[in-house]
């Protein structure tokens, strides 16, 4: 098998799955206090695909692993912990996002337009960023993903994580991450699952308790979280080198990732 057609495999078994995942969860339901949930990977599609289509065609050493979306990062963009100015700037993704169902109003989506900044996405893609220099050099061995791709709203416009969940209702949904989980490591076969926060990490844990993958923890870039507020990139850095899935400074040598098509934002019914 060619490297094109190996490529193009793995990116249609992403996508795939993906597709999976949206059509799982998107029919589930939600009960107080949670009045409103969205599914970036329904109104939010495009720039999704287009991610996975310019850096998922590559099996991938290492695979972070986040919980769910940030009102202001994937919620807007698609992209896992995908802050506006990183999806710009970096990683060179910006396309048409449309709306949820039913649309909070006090967490509208904008899409690109979208005027705040996630820090958590700017802490994770600019540690990214400093290290590799080049998405291309990052992505010949790295990817991020989500756990699961549901944002879930109070009434007063709080965010309220999965894990928060009545039981009855994290059984459905766990399920169908779970299962898109395990298409994610079967068809990238990282060597490492690294989960970002103890959710994510305990998530990968349970999942994987004996292989085929190592899994590790680094700290949540929340600024929620009192330690991620002081010298996150240092602590996280120390922590991936400490666990061996990065060599230290001046010993590391980059590959690049052939990225896929520049802006492939494709129209709705094409996906």
């Amino acid at each position: 098998m060619s490297k094109q057609t190996t490529s193009m495999a793995i990116t249609e078994a992403l996508l795939a799955a993906a597709r999976r995942l949206r059509a799982e969860t998107g029919r589930l339901r939600f009960g107080a206090p949670v009045t409103h949930v969205y599914n970036p990977l329904d109104y939010a599609w495009a720039p999704h695909e287009a991610y996975l289509r310019k850096f998922g065609g590559a099996r991938k050493r290492v695979v972070f692993l986040g919980m769910n979306p940030g009102p202001f990062g994937m919620a807007q963009t698609g992209v896992p912990f995908g802050e506006v100015a990183a999806m710009r700037g970096w990683l060179k993704i910006e396309c048409p996002v449309g709306k949820p169902e039913r649309e909070h109003p006090q967490r509208p989506v904008a899409g690109f337009a979208c005027a705040r900044s996630e820090v958590s996405g700017r802490r994770l893609w600019g540690l990214f960023a400093k290290r590799f220099g080049a998405p291309e050099q990052f992505f010949a061995e790295h990817i991020v993903m989500n756990y699961c791709p549901l944002v879930f709203l109070e009434s007063g416009g709080r965010n309220r994580t999965p894990d928060k969940l009545p039981a009855s209702e994290k059984a459905a949904l766990f399920a169908a991450c779970d299962r898109h989980l395990r298409a994610v490591v079967a068809a990238l076969q990282p060597e490492w699952l690294v989960g970002v926060g103890d959710f994510a990490a305990k998530r990968a844990a349970h999942l994987f308790p004996e292989g085929p993958v190592k899994i590790g923890r680094i700290l949540h870039p929340s600024p929620a979280s009192p330690a991620a507020n002081r010298d996150w990139k240092g602590l996280v850095t120390a922590r991936l080198e400490q666990l061996g899935v990065w060599n230290r400074m001046g010993r590391q040598k980059f590959r690049r990732l052939r990225a896929g098509p520049e802006g492939d934002c494709r129209p709705a019914h094409l996906t």
